[in-house]
């Protein structure tokens, strides 16, 4: 089952393995989104959108839309 940073529960920890599509913003990249980091939810904004995730040690909001293309290991 592919689980993405969508999924992601708040608290949780994943390592981003891959991106699902080639659209990915290039700022997103520049700030640490890059396959092998560490992802944590840190909280969810009201209506589920957006993210406010921890990547690396930098603080990122991402909209779902974006969150579901990109794919992650669980760490449990």
């Amino acid at each position: 089952m592919k689980v993405t940073i969508a999924d992601l529960k708040r608290g949780q920890h994943g390592i981003i393995k891959e991106f699902t599509d080639d659209s990915i913003p290039l700022k997103l990249l520049e700030m640490g989104c890059l396959p092998g980091n560490d992802v944590e939810l840190v909280q969810i904004a009201p209506f589920k959108d957006p993210l406010y995730l921890n990547i690396n040690g930098s603080h990122l909001a991402i909209r779902r839309e974006t969150a579901i293309k990109i794919e992650i290991d669980l760490i449990e």
